[in-house]
């Protein structure tokens, strides 16, 4: 028989355990989306779907909340038909529209839904919390703290911020993002930073600019001075994608400020053009908090001309095989109602026209073209499809020794 070690010795082995627990954060990381990778690749086998089911994690999967915002006029059947290509019982979601109009369709469209009147879980913005804003000015990135304060008062418990606009469009359910989301830590950052600003340092930190549409409703063309300004010593500008995924707790750190980083730099952000595309980049960059939870990637498949312009270019039909392997839960930019939406109902989320996404809260029957979300269930309930591998994939990559600490705020 083996003999087992004396008491002081296991004593002083469970110490030495508890010591290196936070050095072993990153494999144990690792560990657990392995889990989650040899779950879902075994969709391929029999039998796969009640596998996926025994190995739910341990705790309720994370809640998302998304802020849907429309640039402008005609976007209401545009944010109805994302509202129902990413809706789910168990998230938050925001919508920011400036038409009083929109506004109010919108808000019709909610009440005419059961499952968000049942679980209420979609909030229309009033004309007070969302109002005409500047792209390229500070309105827009006042308009999204705000957004995101509104979320943190009337929403508890969510995960994420996300934002998306009227353009963008999910690539999976969001039973594929919640189900890998609830293998990682809930305090990184996907956020696509760099301190390299290039052309950026003269067209937009140096102007001086005006943004109207802090004075006037109707005036959303920011105005340039002819005035010009240095650059900060005080901190590093970092720039970006305006598209995020961003903690509940980094968003609180934004907004309930207990550091005076995210006011000082607010102040500064009042006068940089495309501020939506820096603010966040610098504020967790210049964070002894937070600049170690950033992941350099905002989850989004774009399509850029060759060479890239400012936007990235409309996704069509001869995208969809690239978005589709991609592992990217969201995309962006659609033109309107392009048939490629269509592809990605049919293919990818399996939604039917006017109807919203299937999942696990779903109880109902789709035999006979029935809508199989008339009747729904316990809303944390998920039911993954094979696509939650292509994210796993995407994430595991995204926290390679390569890619994770040397591309955190370079």
């Amino acid at each position: 028989m083996r003999k087992l070690p004396p008491p002081g010795h296991r004593l002083r082995w469970m110490r030495a355990l508890l010591l290196a627990l936070p050095l072993l954060s990153l494999p144990i990381l690792y560990a657990a989306l392995g889990a989650a990778r040899s779950s879902s690749s075994s969709a391929s086998a029999p039998g796969w779907q009640q596998q996926q089911r025994r190995r739910r994690p341990p705790e309720p999967p994370p809640r998302l909340a998304y802020l849907i915002t429309g640039a402008g006029p005609g976007d209401g059947p545009r944010i109805r038909r994302l509202l129902r290509a990413l809706y789910h019982p168990w998230n938050f979601y925001l919508v920011g529209v400036a038409g009083e109009d929109e506004r109010a369709d919108l808000e019709a469209f909610v009440r005419a839904q059961e499952a968000p009147r049942r679980y209420g879980n979609v909030r229309v913005a009033s004309a007070g919390e969302w109002g005409a804003v500047s792209r390229r000015g500070p309105t827009e990135l006042a308009a999204t703290l705000h957004a995101a304060a509104v979320l943190l008062k009337e929403f508890e418990g969510w995960s994420w911020f996300i934002n998306l606009s009227a353009s963008d469009y999910p690539l999976m359910p969001q039973d594929d993002i919640l189900h890998i989301f609830s293998y990682i830590p809930r305090g990184l950052n996907f956020i696509e930073h760099t301190s390299n600003i290039g052309w950026k340092e003269h067209q937009r930190a140096r102007p001086v600019i005006v943004d109207p549409a802090l004075q006037v409703p109707n005036k959303t063309e920011v105005i340039t001075t002819k005035e010009k300004r240095s650059l900060p010593s005080a901190f590093k500008i970092f720039v970006g994608s305006s598209w995020v995924v961003l903690s509940r707790s980094f968003m609180e750190f934004c907004l309930l400020g207990w550091d005076n980083l995210p006011r000082t730099l607010l102040m500064y952000f009042t006068n940089f053009l495309s501020s939506s595309e820096s603010y966040f980049h610098t504020v967790i960059c210049n964070s002894e908090y937070y600049q170690n939870t950033t992941i350099n990637s905002d989850l989004r498949f774009m399509a850029w001309d060759n060479p890239p312009r400012t936007h990235p270019v409309n996704l069509t039909t001869e995208h969809f095989d690239s978005m589709a392997n991609s592992g990217a839960p969201f995309a962006h930019s659609f033109a309107n109602d392009n048939s490629v939406l269509d592809m990605i109902d049919a293919k990818l989320l399996g939604r039917a026209p006017d109807r919203f996404t299937p999942g696990g809260w779903c109880l109902g029957s789709s035999v006979g073209g029935k809508d199989p979300c008339t009747f729904s269930g316990r809303s944390f309930v998920l039911r993954p499809s094979k696509g939650s591998a292509k994210l796993e994939k995407l994430l595991l990559k995204l926290l390679e020794p390569d890619n994770f600490r040397p591309k955190q705020c370079k």
